[in-house]
């Protein structure tokens, strides 16, 4: 006959009882929590900077210095220039350039890229010419690009271009560079061809890179649209500041500076947004 057997008491060497595991429910809500008191101190921070930010420029404006204004005149100039639309439409103007070529710049730089890194022969090819047009900064194009192509939206969208691509470009080849080469072998070794290991892991892993590319190559795109505005050009933020000069209207200036720091914020975080979105997978502090 089969004996019951009766619960005893728990060997000695051996827990009576075991721990409590966490439900995976339990384990996410302090994360939300976390989440949300992490967004809320972040947005503090950000505040408290602004606020920061105004003190030191209010207490410039009232240090001596000439012709100095405050952030009070700087708005009131600025609400008086979307009031007229000038503001409206230099900004248009502007950011119409800047993405014509930022776009057209960074098209072309990530296949180049992707060449480079992928093909050998490519690089040595390819490399020596985009180290020496990277030494040459776009500005000093300009003059040539005008004389060429004239004093409409050609050179200006030019130069824009070559300095997203440059900046993109050098992104995606060094991305594709720094591959695990042990990922390629094993995926190599378990079957898979190029065009696999090329979109499945090439692409991934130089995402990171491109998309920081695309920011660096962001903000030289804005430099450089300002610059070529200075020099020849019939509006824009930049053609604004170069007649606010002729005037000495520090004012004007600094609205078309905040205007094109704050288009280019705007721009940069939405890169950056769409940085986490692909690249979620990618261990963050």
């Amino acid at each position: 006959m089969r004996q019951k057997l009766l619960p005893g008491p728990a060997p000695a060497d051996e827990p009576a009882t075991a721990a409590p595991v966490k439900s995976p429910s339990s384990t996410k809500r302090p994360q939300k929590k976390v989440r949300g008191t992490g967004r809320l101190h972040s947005l503090l921070l950000g505040l408290a900077s602004a606020a920061l930010g105004l003190a030191a420029w209010s207490v410039l404006a009232n240090s001596g210095i000439d012709g100095f204004p405050g952030p009070v005149e700087v708005a009131r100039r600025a609400i008086a220039l979307i009031g007229d639309g000038t503001l409206l439409a230099d900004a248009g103007a502007s950011l119409k350039r800047v993405l014509i070529g930022y776009v057209l710049g960074v098209v072309l730089a990530i296949p180049v890229g992707f060449l480079m890194g992928w093909y050998p022969a490519v690089r040595r090819l390819v490399e020596p010419w985009l180290q020496f047009f990277r030494m040459v900064p776009p500005l000093a194009i300009i003059p040539l690009a005008i004389v060429l192509m004239g004093i409409d939206e050609t050179p200006k969208i030019f130069v824009i271009f070559l300095a997203a691509f440059l900046n993109s470009v050098v992104s995606t080849f060094q991305g594709v560079v720094a591959v695990d080469v042990t990922l390629v072998n094993a995926a190599r070794v378990l079957g898979a061809r190029d065009p696999q290991v090329f979109l499945g892991i090439v692409v991934p892993a130089s995402t990171p890179f491109i998309l920081v590319g695309m920011r660096i190559g962001l903000g030289a795109s804005w430099a450089t649209v300002v610059a070529a505005e200075l020099i020849a050009a019939q509006g824009g933020l930049g053609f604004r500041m170069q007649q606010a000069q002729l005037y000495y209207d520090l004012p004007t200036i600094f609205v078309q500076l905040i205007a094109i720091g704050a288009i280019g914020l705007v721009m940069d975080r939405l890169l950056l947004l769409a940085e986490r979105r692909l690249t979620h997978w990618q261990e963050r502090r």
